[in-house]
Parts: structure tokens; C-alpha cells; sequence
């Protein structure tokens, strides 16, 4: 017989079916953890930033105080064993509730970056570069996206790699680099102008001819410190070069599970967005009453309370599938296109439920409806993320 267990503390008002409960008691521990850190530190630094569009260097101390990061990884972070893949996504969808550019900012560190080395890396690799970056005393990002490619960035790559003896010259340039002006390491992919193959360098702050350039002027993700990247011969040592990423196939292994952080964010995004609206929407009087009571109104709160439990049913099966180790290219790309296309319904109806007030930032909704553009176009496009997945279906590619 299956045992049902009580509600979570502090339980979501939008987890209308308590997805939550499927956590494990230590992990639900540590998704508190986060929610507690959001809530009472974080959201305090987030409307006045996110307005100047400057990255406050304080979220480093307190997410190193925290001992969140480095969770997923064996033998790295504070916490023993690794955590599961549910938790991973739970808290990603946690930060993004709060605010979708500190939770990118946490997950290019965390996950682009840190599952980089991780997996792309050999043992002495990980030991060198895992234990620091866990600890938040080295911060990474992840710059692959470049200005004049994005979704054929795997046949198309412009940024080379030339080998000589045993030291690499990367040539090229990056864009939307999330970390990347002030970045300890920053994982560059390059294609080796040799076997036309994408290899994977750790660069350190302040190599030469490496230059990030803070991108201004962003109408979302106005936290988080996105930059772009001109390489001038950086040289690279060997032993810095990814030992275990020899093509764009395995690269392609990191961006599998990364897809599906995005699509966890993107249900974070709904679920505060929906949380405002529905918290504005018990408070707002219009003719005597508040605006709760009204049909249209309740109308918009249950499609997009729909929305959010739907995506999220997908997402703790895709967290299955990956805690098995069978989940797919395909897995993630569904869910990533599904999510953030239920996402961007959401935000609208719940900006819509303000009225004129949905474009005050001190209503933090704004933040919500922008921020929510980025998720939608970042980590492969809605069409190439449907492509994906009809290729798997029908076994016929439809890429150009």
C-alpha cells in the first residue's frame, strides 16, 4: 500500500497536487534551506539591482554561506551523497521564483559550468577545479553561444582551436556569457581547426588576449552579468583543454541536462509570477470587491495554475528518468519547449491580472513577463527544440 505523507512545510500554494512531498526528508531540508535564503536575503537585493542592471557581488558571500552549490556532484559539496535530480531541478524552480537572473546566475555557476568539468573532465581535472567552485571561491561560466551563431552553433561553430606542442590557441569571439566579466574560469568551446572536431578549455581570469565585455542596454535578465568575448590568440595549456569532450556529441551529454534546468527555471518563473497575481488578486478591490471574486479573473488564476501543475507532473518524470540514467535528447527538448511556452501563457495572464499596475517593478511582476523572453529563446529555441523531438518520432530530420 502507498503511503501518502502530510503536507510540506511551507508548501507552495501553487503545487496544487505537493510534488514537493516526493522529495526525501534531507532534501526537503535543503530545498527550505533555499526557499529561506530567496526569500529573506536574496528578494531584498533583487527589484533596485535588477533596475540599474548591475550584478550585486554580495549574492556570491551569501550563496557561499548557503553550502548549495556543488549538490549534484559526487564528492564535491557540502552535502553526501549527491543529490538527486529532483532536488536539483526543485531548486533551480525555487531561485527562479524569486528571480530568474539570480537563478541563472546560480545555475551557469552550478550547472553549465561546474557539470563542464564534471563531466567533461578527467579525475585530476575535477580535483582540481570541483572543490573551489563547490565552495564558491571560484565562480565559473559558460560561453559557447557566439554573435553570429546560435542554434548551428554544433555545425557552425567560428571560435578555432590551433594546437602547438602542448599549448592551445583559441581565435574568436562569444556572446551572452552569463559570469563571464568576472568569472575565475570560463569554459570556451572552440572547433580544433585540426580534425574540425569542438573541444572544451578551461581559460582563467585575466589570460591574455582574453577580453569580456559587459553587454548593456538588456530589456531581461538585468542582474545577471552577460558579456561578450573577443579571443585574441589566448593560449591554453593541454592540461587545461577537457580530456573527456572530443566532439560536439559529448558536449551535446552536458546540454542534455542542462535543457532540463531551464525547463525547471521556466516553471519557477510561472509559479511566482502566478503567486503575485494571485496574492494581487486577493488584495485588489474594484467595484466593492476584490478582483478574486470576479469569474474572468478566476479564470486566468486556474489555466495558469494548470499550466504550472502539468509542467511540473512532466518535470518530476523527467527527473526520473534522469536519476535512471536513461532520460533522452528528446526528454529534455520536450520538456524545455513545453514548459516555457506554458510559462510564457502564464506570465501574461498574470501581468494582465494587474492592470496598469503589471508594469510597476514595485509589483516585481514586470520582472517576471521580461525575464520570462530570455528562458523562452535560451538553451535552443522553441522550433529547434520541436525539431528534436520530431526527429525522434517520426525518425525523419527536418534541420536545414
Amino acid at each position: 500500500m502507498t503511503t501518502t505523507r502530510e503536507p510540506f512545510e511551507n508548501q507552495l500554494t501553487a503545487d496544487f497536487y505537493g510534488y514537493e512531498s516526493l522529495l526525501p526528508d534531507d532534501e526537503r531540508k535543503l530545498l527550505l534551506k533555499a526557499r529561506d535564503l530567496m526569500r529573506d536575503q536574496v528578494k531584498p537585493l533583487v527589484n533596485e539591482n535588477w533596475a540599474r542592471g548591475e550584478f550585486p557581488t554580495e549574492l556570491i558571500g551569501l550563496f557561499r554561506e548557503s553550502g548549495l552549490a556543488g549538490l549534484p556532484y559526487e564528492g564535491y559539496g557540502e552535502h553526501r551523497p549527491a543529490v538527486s535530480n529532483l532536488l536539483s531541478g526543485t531548486m533551480a524552480m525555487e531561485m527562479a521564483r524569486t528571480d530568474a537572473s539570480v537563478s541563472t546566475f546560480f545555475g551557469v555557476h552550478n550547472g553549465l559550468a561546474m557539470y563542464s568539468v564534471y563531466s567533461g573532465g578527467d579525475q585530476e581535472q575535477r580535483d582540481r577545479w570541483l572543490p573551489a567552485m563547490a565552495a564558491m571561491d571560484k565562480i565559473g561560466a559558460f560561453a559557447m553561444t557566439e554573435p553570429l551563431g546560435g542554434s548551428d552553433v554544433a555545425g557552425g561553430m567560428r571560435t578555432t582551436a590551433r594546437r602547438e606542442g602542448d599549448t592551445w590557441i583559441l581565435n574568436g569571439a562569444k556572446k551572452w556569457i552569463g559570469n563571464a566579466t568576472f568569472a575565475d574560469h570560463v569554459v570556451v568551446w572552440a572547433r580544433d581547426e585540426d580534425d574540425n572536431h569542438v573541444k572544451g578549455f578551461v581559460v582563467e581570469k585575466g589570460t591574455p588576449g582574453f577580453d569580456p565585455v559587459k553587454i548593456e542596454n538588456k530589456l531581461a535578465f538585468r542582474i545577471v552579468e552577460n558579456a561578450e568575448i573577443t579571443l585574441t590568440d589566448v593560449r591554453v595549456p593541454e592540461a587545461d583543454r577537457l580530456q573527456n569532450i572530443n566532439s560536439f556529441r559529448d558536449v551535446a551529454e552536458i546540454l542534455r541536462a542542462t535543457r532540463a534546468g531551464v525547463a525547471w527555471q521556466a516553471l519557477g518563473v510561472m509559479t511566482g509570477a502566478y503567486e503575485l497575481a494571485l496574492d494581487y488578486a486577493r488584495e485588489r478591490e474594484q467595484f466593492g470587491r476584490p478582483i478574486g471574486g470576479f469569474q474572468l479573473v478566476q479564470d486566468l488564476l486556474v489555466k495558469s495554475l494548470g499550466n504550472i501543475t502539468a509542467s511540473w507532473g512532466m518535470l518530476v518524470q523527467l527527473a526520473r528518468l534522469q536519476d535512471a540514467g536513461i532520460f533522452r535528447d528528446e526528454h529534455s527538448s520536450l520538456a524545455k519547449a513545453f514548459v516555457t511556452s506554458r510559462m510564457r501563457e502564464v506570465v501574461g495572464w498574470s501581468r494582465e491580472i494587474f492592470g496598469g499596475n503589471g508594469i510597476l517593478l514595485d509589483h516585481d511582476i514586470p520582472r517576471f513577463f521580461a525575464d520570462a523572453e530570455a528562458i523562452y529563446s535560451f538553451e535552443g529555441t522553441r522550433e529547434m527544440n520541436t525539431l528534436i523531438v520530431g526527429k525522434s518520432i517520426t525518425g525523419q530530420s527536418a534541420f536545414v
